[in-house]
């Protein structure tokens, strides 16, 4: 009996989660605001371009916080976004942010120019989405769909973050589980973890990799040897400020599946990046991507599209927040 009361009480969990889902994806438009709000891609467009082509390395920073955001909470609802609350700590000072984030008054300004053409109409969680696609598309061979209709919440933690957020010295079990909680597969895992081709780390990250891994092995023996001697001409033991590429094996910041060359390699920053090929049907997925015509840019934008529709509100769900940074 007790077995029947639960099988049920799953099958009424799981269908109302698979009508949530579908709820949310009826919700969600590329044309959601093609009435209430015409030329708003157009626009975003064109503030993001110029934006990245007076520097390009917002773009990379755009996508973290993108991700950043989709991760905590209940998902892409602008919560990173909001400055810290009364007597509290928000997302911004988790210990992934805090002094690494980037690219907050770049929305700031997209929302104020959309505002004085559209008031009071599209969220700061859609803005966001946007301008991440927007951004990655100006600075090359990536584009992706980014449906809209998004609202914004109205909380944010820093302990939600400090939870939610993938530690860059996670194990794949520990990863794969953060992924799941959010909807996504290893494959997503996989795919998403390649946008770590582009952008910039900073050395605090890699202290413990580097100097204090353990009392056998003060540096993680899983790094190449010739790679971490150069990590560490970079990043001096006790520096948690210096910041350099993700990619070290590259002269100029590129779109490309140049990362799981480097994971393969054991030439990656992370060791959570060193964990996509310690599992057997993820280092397939590597494989899959790192060869001549990888899919991995297509694999990517089906995957970033997925991320974006995590826990979203719709409908009469949070607010139009008048200004990114704090709720009306």
């Amino acid at each position: 009996m007790m077995h029947t009361q639960m099988s049920s009480k799953w099958l009424l969990w799981t269908f109302g989660a698979l009508v949530l889902a579908i709820t949310v994806d009826a919700q969600l438009s590329t044309t959601f605001y093609s009435s209430s709000c015409r030329n708003l891609t157009a626009r975003v467009d064109e503030i993001i371009r110029g934006h990245i082509r007076r520097d390009r390395t917002l773009a990379p920073a755009l996508l973290r916080l993108h991700f950043h955001d989709c991760f905590v909470r209940y998902g892409c609802d602008a919560s990173v976004l909001l400055n810290n609350p009364r007597g509290a700590q928000g997302e911004k000072e988790a210990i992934g942010n805090k002094d690494s984030l980037r690219g907050f008054e770049i929305i700031e300004d997209v929302k104020t120019k959309i505002e004085a053409m559209c008031p009071g109409v599209v969220s700061c969680a859609d803005l966001l989405a946007l301008s991440a696609r927007d951004s990655m598309r100006a600075f090359g061979n990536i584009t992706w769909n980014v449906p809209l209709g998004r609202r914004d919440g109205t909380v944010t933690s820093a302990t939600e973050a400090n939870n939610d957020l993938p530690p860059p010295f996670g194990s794949f079990s520990t990863l794969s589980a953060i992924f799941r909680r959010k909807g996504l597969s290893v494959k997503d895992m996989v795919i998403l973890s390649g946008a770590h081709t582009v952008g910039v780390a900073r050395c605090a990250s890699m202290q413990t990799r580097l100097y204090s891994f353990s009392s056998a092995n003060p540096t993680d023996p899983s790094i190449d040897p010739t790679f971490a001697a150069k990590l560490k001409r970079t990043c001096p033991q006790g520096d948690n400020t210096t910041t350099f590429p993700m990619d070290q094996t590259k002269p100029t910041d590129t779109w490309d599946f140049n990362y799981y060359s480097n994971v393969l390699r054991s030439k990656t920053l992370f060791g959570s990046d060193d964990a996509m090929k310690r599992n057997p049907a993820a280092r397939k997925i590597v494989l899959t991507q790192n060869k001549p015509g990888s899919p991995f840019s297509a694999e990517f934008a089906k995957a970033i599209e997925k991320m974006g529709r995590i826990g979203v509100l719709t409908g009469r769900q949070g607010q139009i927040r008048r200004r990114c940074t704090r709720t009306n």
